[in-house]
């Protein structure tokens, strides 16, 4: 399948690096509302590049966009791209807004068209390891699982001096102001409701929990919550920019305890107690894989072009309403979700 990036920021090298581990997908080109930016990107990958978003849209060849434009612009152009009648698989969020989120799910669904967000890890074999293992009662009825999504101490890194393979800096004006739920919480609430299903709800705190002098008015650099799933598992979810990098997850059921090292980790060490649980399968060296960044980013676009089943659209939705009610927590608030999903399958080689 054609495809085309939006956005030649500094997620898109790492979707350009592991894009040669899916030959099934072609870019077609790429385009950046910042000519510079572009220039760079194309020159860098030897890509090509589109003259403006409208061009990029009106080529028939094209049948997916992969928009991965800064969070304020997502809805934006996933909407323009659904329009002119292109799957998309857009960098989380799907919005910054349920409601936005919800229409873009309804259009692409009117349209006959597929519609998926990152993140993508769920596709990895750490996470349809333990999901496998969870429900094939290795670790007997799942009662808790502890979830952590700490990005490190990032205020305080030298995160200016952080630039992608083409030279784009990593975006940390997002960060600092988007909020560190919306850029890292997918990544474990993906995995939780589709291991668990639906949140039926949520009681969730966030505050400033460490100065940020980088920006004007930072968001919330600590959340956590509380997630009660409708089939009676109860999750606990902490992140932040503030503790030290921890993306491990723990599942306790009534005889055991499952344990994922890093969420982020395509293979991720899985222990049963302390002792290692084999993976489903291993794939060896993957293209694009760096000890920083060791997930397949474009695993999510080849699914999503080949029939997008396992990233469905209403999960996505789900994924984000939750992921905004942990943003926005100021204060503690407690809410009931209205949002669900059909349960999501298995991949194949993990059934």
């Amino acid at each position: 399948m054609r495809v085309a990036f939006v956005g030649c920021g500094y997620v898109a090298d790492l979707y350009m690096a592991t894009l040669p581990n899916h030959p099934e997908l072609k870019l077609a080109g790429v385009h950046d509302r910042n000519p510079a930016r572009q220039r760079a990107f194309t020159g860098h990958h030897d890509v090509s590049g589109y003259p403006s978003l409208e061009a990029l849209l009106s080529d028939s060849s094209v049948e997916l966009v992969v928009n991965l434009t800064n969070p304020g612009s997502h809805a934006e152009v996933t909407r323009a791209a659904l329009l002119a009648g292109k799957h998309v698989y857009t960098e989380k969020p799907l919005a910054l807004d349920v409601a936005e989120a919800e229409a873009l799910v309804v259009l692409a669904a009117d349209r006959g068209l597929r519609l998926a967000s990152a993140p993508c890890n769920l596709l990895g074999e750490a996470a349809q390891t333990a999901w496998r293992a969870i429900r094939d009662g290795v670790i007997g009825t799942p009662r808790l699982a502890y979830a952590e999504v700490d990005a490190g101490p990032i205020p305080r890194a030298p995160f200016r001096e952080w630039v992608s393979a083409s030279g784009a800096p990593w975006p940390y004006e997002d960060e600092f102001t988007t909020g560190c739920a919306i850029e890292h919480a997918g990544y474990v609430l993906t995995w939780l409701t589709a291991f668990f299903g639906p949140v039926a709800l949520v009681s969730a705190y966030a505050t400033v929990a460490a100065p940020n002098p980088h920006v004007p008015n930072p968001a919330p650099n600590f959340f956590a919550g509380c997630l009660e799933f409708a089939s009676g598992v109860v999750a606990r979810v902490t992140g932040g920019a503030v503790a030290p990098v921890d993306h491990s997850l723990r599942v306790i059921g009534d005889e055991g305890v499952l344990t994922v090292t890093d969420c982020g980790r395509y293979e991720s060490p899985v222990l049963l107690g302390a002792d290692p649980f084999p993976l489903v399968r291993t794939r060896g060296p993957l293209i694009g894989y760096d000890e920083i960044h060791q997930m397949d980013f474009a695993r999510g676009v080849a699914e999503l072009a080949a029939d997008g089943s396992h990233l469905p659209a209403d999960h996505a939705l789900h994924v984000l309403e939750l992921t905004l009610v942990l943003a926005g927590a100021t204060g503690g608030v407690t809410v009931r979700p209205a949002t669900t999903f059909a349960p999501v399958a298995p991949l194949p080689w993990a059934r």
